[in-house]
């Protein structure tokens, strides 16, 4: 009996030890949570009072803009400025009447005979006006000068026979020597002429370097020209009018224009007047004796200076023939080229030798290789 008492009150004891371990435990998770809670609550609070602060000021920023509204009325301040008001201005439109009245008495036309030279009053207007329109007015006064130039002298004129003459062709271009062959084709018949004429080089073939043609009538004043083509080697062609009836020069090659008073000639052309007026009289030709002659080419038209320098022996295949010899003398100011030419007078005044020498050096010489007269055809 009595071992049986002790095993009974154990139990309790062992059970009052556990409920106090329990309750240790569950205080001690209280007291975590609890203060857990207090210090994220007393964190996380204060957050909470900004927002609430960020709200109210954004609702008082949301205010100030009603009182920005009412400045509008404002505007309505231009509206006294009545500018309708300059109307009257447009009633002092009348008193013009009594200004016109006052302009004219200002200007009475006895004033004006009071100035004898009329002329310098307005001119001096004019310049402090527009000088421009003083330029313009003297170069029209100076424009008709042009046509007005003297006519071109008279010449007893005889054309040469038709014949077709070729040349031996030598030159010099660049310090390099070239050679080749040249041709006139001159046609004279029933007071009109035709020239047409070529120059080739030779450099492993033959190379046509410039084709020529001039046609027109003979007058008084002898070669007249209508037309002059010119065709250079990789150049397109070109052509010089003269146009009688309206008495002027144009080209296709350029807008210039050129007045055409009579004895203008062209650059083929020009050869054979002056062996036309030999031809005529030679004693028109005397040493010494100067011809000046408008002369066009394929874009302008140029005053050329010849000069008689004298009759010369020159070596050509029908043995020396006595030739004159004419120079086209260039301006001393320009690059324009030196021209010579040898008339054989007692060939028909034929051209035996042409030689033309450029500003550079450069020159071409065309000497005569044979001549074959042909039968004159009308045109």
């Amino acid at each position: 009996m009595p071992l049986i008492h002790p095993s009974t009150t154990e139990p309790p004891r062992a059970n009052a030890r556990s409920h106090r371990w329990v309750a240790v435990l569950l205080a001690s998770l209280l007291l975590h949570l609890v203060a857990f809670n207090w210090v994220n609550g007393h964190i996380a609070m204060p957050s909470w009072h900004q927002d609430r602060e960020d709200i109210v000021t954004a609702s008082l920023l949301t205010a100030p803009p009603k009182v920005v509204t009412p400045p509008a009325p404002v505007i309505a301040r231009p509206k006294p400025r009545p500018r309708p008001r300059p109307k009257p201005r447009r009633r002092a439109a009348p008193p013009p009447q009594p200004v016109e009245q006052n302009t004219t008495a200002l200007t009475p036309p006895p004033a004006v005979p009071q100035d004898t030279d009329l002329a310098s009053t307005e001119s001096a207007g004019d310049t402090t006006a527009d000088p421009a329109a003083d330029a313009t007015a003297e170069e029209t006064a100076t424009a008709p000068t042009t046509p007005d130039a003297p006519p071109a002298p008279r010449f007893k004129f005889d054309p040469p026979p038709s014949a077709e003459l070729t040349y031996d062709v030598f030159a010099l271009r660049d310090q390099q020597k070239w050679y080749g062959s040249g041709a006139f084709h001159w046609e004279s018949a029933g007071g009109s002429y035709r020239i047409a004429g070529e120059a080739n080089v030779t450099f492993i073939f033959k190379i046509t370097v410039l084709n020529f043609q001039s046609e027109g009538m003979i007058n008084a004043l002898g070669i007249a020209p209508v037309l002059y083509s010119e065709k250079p080697w990789r150049k397109s062609l070109t052509n010089t009018h003269f146009q009688h009836d309206a008495r002027k020069i144009t080209f296709s090659a350029s807008e210039a224009t050129f007045p055409y008073t009579g004895g203008e000639q062209d650059r083929a052309s020009i050869i054979w007047q002056l062996a036309g007026i030999g031809r005529g009289d030679p004693s028109q030709f005397q040493p010494g004796t100067a011809l000046d002659v408008t002369v066009a080419g394929a874009r302008d038209a140029d005053s050329w200076h010849f000069q008689l320098l004298g009759e010369e022996q020159v070596d050509t295949p029908y043995g020396k023939l006595a030739a004159w010899h004419v120079v086209r003398v260039p301006r001393p100011d320009s690059h324009d080229q030196k021209i010579d030419i040898w008339l054989a007078s007692h060939q028909d005044w034929y051209p035996v030798k042409v030689r033309y020498t450029y500003s550079n050096g450069d020159y071409l010489d065309m000497a005569l290789s044979s001549l074959t007269p042909q039968a004159q055809q009308a045109h």
